[in-house]
This record gives structure tokens, C-alpha cells and sequence, in this order.
């Protein structure tokens, strides 16, 4: 049965031989790009189109045609290979229209040799786009799927180019492609004349994902379908891509998004203090260990294989590509968080697609005044009501299917993580030992969906933080917060805070991570309680005006002296006193106690404090500080806002669904906190800090 597709919708594909049909209104040119376990095509060799269009096991058509097809061979691609995208582009330089909205819609069809339709597409929806992204091939847990994407770029195929990841030489390429295409015009294949309704494709009735079947033109094949070429040399097997490459959208807030993995040098081993790296000029920081491993890394676990053929193959933890199991879980939590938000966008679109073309239905049958009277206006809102029942029913299933399997997944994954990854409640605390070498990345809530709210994700940021983090403790924060006692809302924002700081302080080697505390009024007292009596404070909680200016300038004068020995490059010149481990501000109740200078210095160190290891975590009401008015804004954008309470306001970097955000919580009577915190005290006694 063929899969109809709707944009965000995955298929799993049963055969890895396969052709990759295109059908347009007008000539198009047609191309394809590979993709490593990141997503990321890493050069011009890893781009298949009409000026080179042949790769291992891909080959694409030579001239601009309303009609393409691409033959594909998963098995013969190289094996660092781990997504295929297949871009759709009109040429230039030539009379026809120069966006997609003034053509016909394009249909991609996959099918195997056999010409069996496997899954389909059509891109509705494109307007001034003269290039887009059809659809990608991808690898997840051993199994090829393949994706509707759709995406269109109005700057056109350099832009879309560039988007794939191509870091140079996209507009170049772009033009070359373009080059190519012109010199085979005279081969190009005419558009197909108009369908009659007898010869239409009726897809009505098998899916939800063709708003506009009438629109996709009946696929034209070649005179001549291309062979797939072996290749001549595979290299060591991967697995699937799970970092994503979106965009983050700008609202909700959004979830930050995780990096590809980067291997610098090896540092001088643990526990001794650098002056960190300096950041690239405009570029992003690396946040890569700085012990990480150069060599390739192992290939993951197999998959266990599917009970019967034809059934998803079974979950295995650390089933992702990485240097180390921390990473591999990683990563794989990350490709479960991908395919949990595409999974509700395409049963969001099947759904709103079933109820709109049950109005349109409606509208076309009661447009008549003769059918509004008797039964027949009845029968016709009956009909339609139950058509969009049935795709509702069918999307649903489907969704139910992937929501299954994620959870399955999640089952297996959620007892193999390491602690930096675990939720309080996971028994791998008991036993935890602070460790010897900073782990990727670490867990500061989870994520959910109302599709499934007990479908955990965990949300994972990298270390070192790249960005401050902000607990809002304001009443106006959420729904949940507007109903609960400001005091009690306070204290459980100060509380979580509490919970990430000795969260670092149990990943942290000995004696490379300090947690120094202001609270001008004291009124965190008992929230600050475990971390006090644990003695692993930088010193005591600094209060009134005094106290608040005597830490932000320490930190300030710490910041200013790493930058000038880093852009000097004589680290060795720092003062002997200056600890140059990871800092962690954490400030409880801002504004109050901060004056005008204060207030300017804590903006410095959010803008400038991570990249040389100074990070800020605060406790705050963006309301108190309004009488700053827009001064502030800034400080609150650079910073991730979580909430004491779940809240729906963080967005995934896919398809920007709103998010439900649950804190971290320790279970009720447990003393998780205080066992990580003493464990916290012992090693660094005994590593003589």
C-alpha cells in the first residue's frame, strides 16, 4: 500500500533499491545531496546534478525536465553517508516561470525497480520559492526511512545550497549547476499535456497528505533510466544523524540545540586548569571536550534484529554514532526528540487537512440551494464527516505506531544513561562517582507533548553551558504559575536552581567547577541549605550591596584578565590566584540589592562570561526589573528561561511545536541531593582542593 506523505511525515522503506520519480508543471532541474551522521554535505563531491551526475550509488538526470528520475542504491553509498536530500530547482536564464507558485505543484514519488509506488509527496504550498528541498532519505536505527520535507528557499538553489551545509562555494556551484542545465536545454523534456478526469491519479480515499491531488502532474519516465554504479571503495559504517540543523525559531523560546561534535587537541589531562580557547571571530564557540578522542569513532551496537520481517527493528541503547557510549546516548536522545516533534507535525497536518477538506466538501455539495433541502443536505455532511474520520483514524494509527516505538525506545534508553543524563529519580545516582573527564552534555528538565504526555524526552544541553540559564519565578510565567502563592513559586524557583548547581558540581572533575551565590536579602536561606551545610560554595551567600558588588567583581576581573591572555595567547601570564576552572553564578531575587554599575556588570558576564567560562544562573521575575524597561531585554534574550512549574514555552528547532517543560524534581523523601552533594565534598578532599 502506497504512503502518502504529508510535509514532516516519514515512511519506513522496505527495499534499498530504488528510483526517486519527479513530476512538475514545468521543467525542473533536479539534483540530490549526501549527508554525514550530522546532516552536513562536506563538499561539492557529496552533490549529485546535471554538471556531475553520477556519485556511488546515486545517479540523477543530465537536463532540466518536467519529468526526472533518480535511481538510488542505499547499500552501494559510502558508509560515512547517512541521508540523501533531493533538491528540486527551475532553471534560469529561460522563458517559464521563475517561482513554484506559479506552476503546478511537483510530486516525488518513491518506488522500487519495479515501479511500485513506496511513498509519495506533493509539495502544495510553495510560492515565491524557485528551489526546494522534496524529500530526504535518512538512516534511523539501522532502517532507511524516508521524509516529506518541502522546504523552499526564494533565493534559490545557492541558497539552498548553502542550507544543506555546503560551507563555500554554494553560489558558485549554483551557477555551474545552472551552466549545465542551459547547454541541455534543447534535450529538455516538454511539460505533460492536461490530465482528463479519467486518466487523473485518484488519491482521495488513501490518505490525507494531497490537498490538491488535481494539481500533480502524472509522472513522465526518460528514455533512458539511469544505473546505479557500485562504489569502489566503502569506508567504516555509521549510524543515522540525530543533531538537527534547522533554525531555532524565535518564538516560543526555544530549546537550544545540540552541535555537532568537534576533537581538538588533547588537554594535559584531568583536573588541571587551562585558559580556555579563544572563540573564532563571528563564529560559534567550540564546546567540544577538550580530551575528546581523535580517532574514528566505533561503529554503534547493531539493532537487534525485528521479530518478523516487516517490523521495526527493536530499540537498543547507544544505538547512535559517537566516540563514547555518553556520546552515542547522546545523540540518540537527540534523533528520538527529532522524530517525536515530526511525528506530531505530520498527524497535526493529516488533521487539519481531513477538516478542511471536509468544509471544502461541504461548501462544493451545499453550494447548491436544491441540496439543502431533505435529507440530501444531511447525507452530504454525514459523507463528509465520515471521510474525515477515516483520515483522522488513519493518521492517528500511524501515529500511534511511531509513538510505540519511541516509547519502546525510550524504555531501554532511560536505564543506560549515565548520570549527567539521568533524572533524580534514576538509581545510577546511588552509586555515582564525580568523574575524572567533563561529560557531553547534561539533563535540566524533560520534554513532552500533549499527544503522549508520558512520552518523556529528556532535554540535554552541552557543556560548558553556552548560555546562562534563567529560572523565572514570575506569576505570570505560565498558567500553573499565576495559580500558586508567590512566596511558594519563589522558593521552587530557587529550589530548582539549587538542583542544577549541584547537578554541575556532580559532573565536574574535582576542583574544576565553583558555585558562588548572591542573595542580597537572604531569603533563599533554606532553599541554599544543601549546598551550604555540603560546604561546597565558592564562599557564603553574598548579601546586601556590598556583598552583591564584591562578586561581581571578582567575576568581572576574572573574565577580563582570561579574555586579554587569550587574544594575547600568553595564558601562562595569568595571575596565580586566578581560578581559571568553570564558574557558576548563581543570583537569587534580581533586581533587589543590584544598583545601576551591578546591574551592568551582570550583563557583561551573561555576554561575555561563557566563552571564557563564567556562567550565570538566575532566579528572577522579569516584572521585578520593569522599571529598567527595554535595558534589560537583552540580558533576558541571551539567557534559556525555564520555569519552577511545567510550562508549555519551549520550542524544538524542527517544526517550533510548543513543548510542555517539566523542572527537574528529587523524589519526595529521597536524600539523592544531599548523598551527590557529599560525594561532591569527599573528592575534593581528596584530590587536595
Amino acid at each position: 500500500m502506497t504512503a502518502e506523505l504529508v510535509r514532516g511525515q516519514n515512511h519506513t522503506l522496505p527495499q534499498t533499491r530504488l528510483e526517486i520519480r519527479v513530476s512538475a508543471g514545468s521543467p525542473v532541474v533536479a539534483g540530490a545531496t549526501l549527508g554525514d551522521e550530522n546532516g552536513t554535505v562536506r563538499g561539492v563531491e557529496w552533490i549529485a546534478h546535471p554538471g556531475a551526475h553520477r556519485l556511488p550509488g546515486l545517479e540523477v538526470s543530465r537536463q532540466a525536465a518536467a519529468g526526472h528520475r533518480l535511481a538510488v542504491d542505499l547499500e552501494a553509498l559510502p558508509d560515512e553517508v547517512h541521508r540523501v536530500t533531493v533538491l528540486l530547482a527551475l532553471p534560469t536564464g529561460v522563458d517559464g516561470p521563475t517561482r513554484f507558485g506559479a506552476t503546478a505543484a511537483p510530486f516525488v514519488a518513491v518506488t522500487g525497480l519495479d515501479g511500485t509506488e513506496i511513498a509519495t509527496f506533493t509539495l502544495t504550498g510553495l510560492d515565491a520559492e524557485s528551489a526546494v528541498s522534496a524529500l530526504e532519505l535518512y538512516r534511523r536505527q539501522g532502517a532507511w526511512k524516508v521524509r516529506a520535507v518541502g522546504q523552499g528557499y526564494a533565493a534559490g538553489l545557492a541558497e539552498m545550497l548553502a542550507d544543506q551545509g555546503l560551507a563555500a562555494g554554494a553560489a558558485e556551484l549554483a551557477a555551474s549547476i545552472q551552466e549545465a542545465v542551459a547547454r541541455s536545454l534543447a534535450r529538455s523534456v516538454a511539460p505533460p499535456p492536461p490530465r482528463t478526469p479519467e486518466g487523473d491519479r485518484v488519491r482521495h480515499a488513501s490518505g490525507p497528505s494531497d490537498p490538491h491531488p488535481e494539481t500533480a502532474p502524472q509522472p513522465q519516465p526518460t528514455a533512458h533510466p539511469p544505473t546505479v554504479h557500485q562504489p569502489t571503495a566503502p569506508q567504516s559504517a555509521t549510524h543515522p544523524p540525530t543533531a538537527p540543523q534547522p533554525q531555532v525559531p524565535a518564538h516560543p523560546s526555544a530549546v537550544p540545540q545540540p552541535a555537532a561534535p568537534a576533537h581538538p587537541p588533547t588537554g594535559t589531562g584531568p583536573g588541571t586548569p587551562t585558559a580556555p580557547a579563544a572563540p573564532t571571530a563571528g563564529g560559534p564557540i567550540n564546546y567540544a571536550h577538550p580530551r575528546r578522542q581523535h580517532a574514528a569513532p566505533p561503529p554503534p551496537p547493531p539493532a537487534a534484529p525485528p521479530a518478523e520481517p516487516g517490523q521495526a527493528p527493536q530499540p537498543v541503547a547507544g544505538d547512535a554514532t559517537g566516540w563514547s557510549m555518553d556520546e552515542r546516548l547522546y545523540n540518540q536522545i537527540w534523533g528520538m526528540f527529532e522524530d517525536l516533534a515530526r511525528a506530531a507535525a505530520a498527524y497535526r497536518s493529516a488533521v487539519d487537512f481531513a477538516e478542511s477538506r471536509m468544509g471544502q466538501e461541504l461548501d462544493r455539495s451545499l453550494s447548491d440551494p436544491r441540496n439543502r433541502i431533505g435529507g440530501t443536505g444531511d447525507r452530504a455532511r454525514e459523507e463528509a464527516r465520515a471521510k474525515r474520520d477515516e483520515l483522522i483514524a488513519r493518521a492517528r494509527e500511524v501515529l500511534d505506531r511511531d509513538l510505540a516505538q519511541l516509547a519502546a525506545e525510550a524504555a531501554v534508553v532511560e536505564p543506560a544513561v549515565p548520570a549527567a543524563y539521568a533524572g533524580w529519580d534514576n538509581p545510577v545516582w546511588h552509586a555515582h562517582r564525580i568523574p575524572m573527564e567533563l561529560p557531553m552534555a547534561l539533563r535540566i528538565g524533560d520534554l513532552h507533548l500533549p499527544e503522549r504526555t508520558d512520552l518523556r524526552i529528556p532535554l540535554l544541553v552541552r557543556l560548558p553551558l553556552e548560555r546562562g540559564i534563567w529560572v523565572d519565578s514570575g506569576r505570570t510565567a505560565s498558567e500553573a504559575a499565576a495559580l500558586m502563592d508567590t512566596d511558594r513559586l519563589r522558593r521552587l524557583a530557587m529550589e530548582t536552581a539549587v538542583l542544577h548547581a549541584a547537578r554541575l558540581l556532580a559532573v565536574y572533575p574535582p576542583g574544576e567547577f565553583s558555585v558562588h551565590v548572591i542573595d542580597p536579602a537572604g531569603s533563599a536561606a533554606g532553599s541554599l541549605a544543601p549546598l551550604v551545610d555540603a560546604g561546597v560554595l565558592a564562599g557564603p551567600p553574598a548579601a546586601g550591596p556590598g556583598g552583591v558588588a564584591s562578586v561581581l567583581a571578582h567575576l568581572t576581573r576574572r573574565v577580563d584578565l582570561v579574555q586579554m591572555a587569550v587574544r594575547a595567547g600568553a595564558a601562562d601570564a595569568l595571575p596565580p590566584d586566578l581560578d581559571t576552572g568553570e564558574q557558576l553564578l548563581v543570583v537569587n531575587d534580581f533586581p533587589h540589592g543590584f544598583d545601576d554599575r551591578a546591574v551592568t556588570q551582570l550583563r557583561y558576564l551573561a555576554d561575555e562570561g561563557p566563552s571564557v567560562g563564567v556562567h550565570l544562573l538566575m532566579v528572577a521575575d522579569r516584572e521585578d526589573a520593569s522599571a529598567y524597561g527595554p535595558v534589560l531585554d537583552p540580558l533576558w534574550r541571551s539567557l534559556l528561561r525555564i520555569t519552577p512549574v511545567a510550562d508549555n514555552h519551549l520550542a524544538d528547532p524542527w517544526v517550533g511545536h510548543a513543548w510542555t517543560y517539566e523542572p527537574p524534581a528529587t523524589p519526595p523523601g529521597s536524600r539523592v541531593l544531599e548523598q551527590v552533594l557529599a560525594a561532591v565534598t569527599a573528592a575534593r578532599r581528596a584530590a587536595g582542593h
